[in-house]
């Protein structure tokens, strides 16, 4: 059925509180990125940045993973609005005020990465809860391109902002942002849990870190987790932050516009490949499928890289964006409906650790390949690797289904949805 989830209760509220959180994070972004830079033209604090909003899903994700399991999702998801929140107001305070020093940088970059961490965990246990197994693949498609929209308007947002009531005003504005999804989440009432059929243990850190022993037996799972982890790795933030080099390597005028072309090709073609995805309304998730995209995710990484045409340059930009969300929604799906209905949460906090997570290690990669070789070397060899490890699971995935199909039983703890 197309669009199936908006036909559940709820769900055009999760949809459209998503779709604003994430606008609002990145309209942020666009302002505190260059207020950092105009404040302390400091390499160090940028690159901080990304490590800072990656480095909590690593660390935390599994912890955060089991508090959704535990608790009242609306709650945990209002704590993280509120953190995001925060974060806004004592920007704008320390800039309206011009006090702003590195190290409150450093702590308001935390805890952006902190409230991100916590968000999404207990955000896909909410689609879950409100679409139900029979449509989680729409649900989880359709989430995955509202954030994809909101991070394409987000930096637009946050510039327009910059441009007419500044960098500070611009800050409190944004808070505003956020105000729906937290209204939605005292009405919904949907918690997160209603479809959970298993009692749930008391929250603990070792019981938290048990599942990462669990997760090797559902081999479904860990193939998406292992596809998601080398995406982060190998590609993750990679392209977006070297966008400025592939500029001049490509020649684009003084005006901008292919730079603005480039850097929001991949959110429109994740935005695009989500709606057309959904149209179609016939992809079943399967390891098969999520790797099949890698394969095309990388091809579209490695045409990129090795592009000297904008518009080539920019087509494979959208297609890494299409690529990315097929792959990202159908893993995640994949995940969502084979884990045990008790620790759905943490099955999804490891999934954010590897995804999400590993995209810090991108940053260093990039850097070290990027000074030694250069920066279309870099994604292409990057690419290549990424190609050679999605295909290898594509091939693996194909010979477990055939060998379940021979035996007629299903794998080891890769049951019909929970």
């Amino acid at each position: 059925m197309r669009f199936a989830a908006l036909r559940a209760p709820s769900f055009k509220g999760l949809l459209a509180g998503g779709t604003l959180l994430m606008a609002g994070d990145n309209a942020e972004h666009a302002i505190t990125y260059l207020a950092m830079w105009q404040a302390f033209h400091s390499p160090l604090l940028a690159g901080f940045a990304i490590v800072a909003h990656w480095a909590p899903h690593l660390f935390f994700g599994v912890l955060f993973g089991g508090l959704a399991d535990r608790f009242d999702n609306r709650r945990i998801i209002q704590i993280a609005l509120g953190m995001f929140a925060l974060a806004s107001i004592i920007w704008g305070v320390l800039l309206a005020t011009d006090t702003l020093q590195p190290w409150h940088c450093v702590l308001l970059l935390l805890l952006h990465g902190f409230a991100s961490a916590l968000w999404r965990p207990a955000d896909q246990l909410m689609i879950y809860d409100i679409v139900g197994p029979e449509h989680l693949p729409s649900g989880v498609r359709l989430l995955a391109t509202g954030i994809s929209l909101g991070q394409l308007v987000g930096p637009a947002i946050g510039a327009v902002l910059l441009s007419t009531v500044g960098p500070a005003v611009g800050l409190f504005v944004n808070v505003v942002l956020y105000v729906p999804f937290l209204i939605y989440l005292f009405v919904t009432p949907a918690t997160g849990h209603r479809r959970r059929t298993e009692s749930v243990a008391r929250p603990s850190l070792r019981g938290a870190f048990a599942v990462l022993g669990e997760v090797p037996r559902y081999k479904a799972i860990s193939t998406v987790l292992l596809l998601q982890a080398a995406i982060g790795l190998l590609i993750g933030m990679a392209i977006m932050t070297l966008l400025p080099e592939f500029g001049e390597l490509l020649g684009s005028d003084g005006s901008g516009v292919g730079y603005a072309l480039l850097l929001t090709a991949t959110a429109a073609g994740a935005v695009t490949g989500g709606l057309l995805l959904e149209g179609v309304g016939r992809l079943a998730p399967s390891p098969v499928g999520a790797a099949s995209f890698g394969v095309v995710l990388a091809v579209a990484a490695i045409t990129f890289a090795l592009s000297r045409d904008l518009l080539l340059s920019v087509a494979a930009l959208f297609v890494v964006g299409i690529a990315s969300l097929a792959s990202e929604s159908t893993s995640q799906t994949v995940v969502q409906l084979g884990a045990p209905s008790a620790r759905r949460g943490a099955f999804m906090g490891v999934y954010s650790m590897t995804s999400l997570g590993s995209r810090m290690g991108s940053g260093v990669l990039v850097a070290v390949l990027g000074g030694l070789l250069g920066v279309s070397a870099t994604i292409a060899i990057n690419g290549v690797v990424l190609g050679l490890v999605a295909a290898t699971l594509v091939a693996v995935s194909l010979v477990r289904a055939g060998r379940a199909l021979a035996t007629g039983e299903p794998e080891v703890a890769d049951s019909v949805p929970r």
